[in-house]
This record gives structure tokens, sequence and C-alpha cells, in this order.
């Protein structure tokens, strides 16, 4: 117990000390303390020194393979976490649902669909595949990956469904463009669900919104969320309603709204407004956000280059000039582009 909150402290020093302290003791080759170590180098991101814990186990059981897996995924080692996972099953260890719910989150971080698909599989020869846990990482892992069709299959096949499992399929729904869609389940929720909705719910229906380009029922849905259950907005459902006034050109209304929140902005919401300002050429009140987020974050390079985007739109180029010169005077460097593979699905329209 001791060791698990060194790791949530973040305390790699009173980790390591601890370790000195089993090792000393005689306690190091002991399972639990062996896997706690894991879980506790995982916790304080020092993952070569969780793998060498585990890589020190003869013959690793369950327990053991799940804690080394969640601290790669922890860490941000997604593709490890899979190759982790496939050595188990190799090794002829059986997964439970703590192993399939790690590697569906890691197929999710990678989109890596054919993976995903394969677990799966291996799920819907198991009683595992009843778990509505599963069920709900199956459905973000389809999202995520581009099959919406897929994890709407899912949620339709799920016995028994919580509020969860409704929220991944609206935020699935509305992250890939399918607003009407998406606002139809949402109100199945209210009209068909035993579950209420919560803030997460109102977070996928104004998601919706933005995409779908719906400012008034934004506007309708933000007030509902508030009026009718009570759910305090947070940062990002003020900046669910900036994104939906940006998109639609009403920048000066969602520079309002940000100043009549009750919390501090950050810089996310102020960066959406930003680009907003790029998008519909409105380089009076771009000037005035950028010194909002020149407080939150100075050297940000998306920043300087919305900023540089935005004059060039309206052919300030001498500005233009202005922001690259300080970009190069402050040493900020224009981020590189991205580069990857998408499996873009059959385009079908979905039924809800």
């Amino acid at each position: 117990m001791g060791r698990t909150a060194c790791g949530q402290l973040g305390s790699l020093v009173l980790g390591q000390q601890m370790h000195c302290s089993t090792v000393k003791h005689g306690l190091e080759s002991h399972t639990f303390v062996r896997t706690s170590l894991i879980h506790m180098y995982g916790m304080v991101k020092d993952v070569a020194k969780a793998t060498q814990l585990f890589e020190e186990i003869t013959k690793p059981e369950l327990v053991a393979w799940n804690t080394i897996i969640d601290c790669h995924i922890c860490c941000g080692k997604s593709k490890e976490a899979l190759d982790l996972s496939l050595k188990m099953l190799r090794s002829g260890i059986k997964p439970d649902e703590a192993t399939l719910l790690a590697t569906l989150s890691a197929c999710s971080a990678l989109g890596s669909l054919d993976f995903g698909r394969g677990v799966h599989s291996c799920i819907g020869k198991t009683s595992i595949r009843h778990i509505t846990s599963v069920n709900n990482s199956l459905i973000d892992m389809y999202a995520k990956c581009g099959a919406v069709e897929e994890a709407y299959q899912t949620f339709n096949n799920m016995k028994s469904k919580n509020i969860i499992s409704w929220n991944t399929m609206i935020l699935g729904l509305a992250a890939h463009g399918h607003a009407n869609e998406a606002l139809a389940l949402f109100q199945k929720v209210l009209q068909e669900s035993f579950e209420k909705p919560n803030d997460i719910t109102f977070l996928g229906v104004l998601c919706a919104c933005s995409h779908g380009g719906m400012v008034d029922e934004g506007r309708r849905y933000f007030d509902m969320m508030i009026k009718d259950y009570h759910i305090k907005p947070n940062v990002k459902h003020y900046g669910g309603m900036v994104d939906i006034l940006g998109r639609a050109g009403l920048v000066e209304e969602a520079y309002q709204l940000i100043m009549s929140m009750p919390m501090e902005c950050n810089a996310i919401v102020w960066r959406t407004l930003l680009a907003a300002c790029r998008l519909h050429g409105n380089v009076q009140l771009g000037e005035k956000v950028r010194k909002h987020l020149f407080v939150l974050e100075p050297n940000h390079s998306s920043d300087y280059v919305l900023l540089a985007n935005m004059y060039a739109s309206v052919g300030q180029w001498n500005e233009v000039l202005r922001v690259r010169k300080s970009m190069q005077n402050k040493g900020v460097e224009k981020p590189e582009p991205g580069n990857s593979f998408i499996g873009i699905p059959p385009t079908k329209r979905l039924r809800v």
C-alpha cells in the first residue's frame, strides 16, 4: 500500500527508498511485492525500471502481465503494450477483463482496428462478452478507429447498458460528423433509458451540435443542462459552446461567453476562439484573444501560426512577417506536420 501511495504522489525518490527496503528485507522476489513495485515505477513513468523488474520474474502470472501492460499504456507506449499482450497470449496465460480493457485502450490510442477486431473476436467466445465495461471499451475502440458502424452494432447488441455506454456512443457519433444520429440517440436517453444524462452526455451533445452547425440547438441543450438537470458546466462545456459559436462566425458572442465564465478560461478554449477569428477574418478580436493566450502560454507555436494565417487571410503581409520574425527571435519553431495512415470504412447512413 505504501508503494502504491508513492506512485500516486509521483515521488520517485521515496519509491526507490521503499524498493531498497524490500531488497534489504529479502522481500523483492515476493510476487505481490514485485508486482507492486512494477506498478509504482509505472505510476512515476519509469517504464524502463518497471520492465526490468517484470523481466526478472521467471514465470509471471496474470496480475504481473496486467500490471506491466497497464504501465506501458500509462506511459504512452501503446505499441509496446500490444506487443506485451501478444507475448502474454503466446505464453499460454488466459486474459481476464483487466487485460482486455487495457489492450482495447492501447488499440484505441493507436487506431489499431485490426488488432481491436481480433480482441473482439476473442471476447465473443467467452462469457466476458456480456460484461458492460468490456463492451463500452469495444465501442470506444471502434469509434476512435473510425469504424462507427461496428461501434453502433456493438452498442445495439449489448444486453445491459449504463450511462457510459450511451455517452461513448453519442461521443463516437458526434466526433465522426453524425450529428443528427448523435442527437437522436440523446433523445433515446431522455425518453427510453433508465439512465440520467450527466456532464459527459452533454459534452457529446455539444460536440454534435458543433459538427452539425446547430447553433440554436447548442444554446438550447446548454440551457437544458443547467436548468433541467442542474449540471454545473465546466470549462469543457464552455469550450464546446465557444466552438459552436465560433464555427458559425459568432465570434463576438463567443468572446462574451468566455468573459462571463465563472472559472478561469484555459488556453485550449482561447485557442479555439483564435482559430475561429482566423477562419472568419476577425483580426481585431483575434489580436485581443492572442493577448490572453500570451499570458497563459506565451510561446505556443500554434498560436503564432494561427495569428500569421489570420493576417494572411486579410492580406496584412507586414503583420505576417512581424509574427514570423517574433517566432524566430523567441526560438519558437513551427510545428512539424504529422503523417498518418487512415483506414476509411464504408460510408453508410446510421439508423438510430
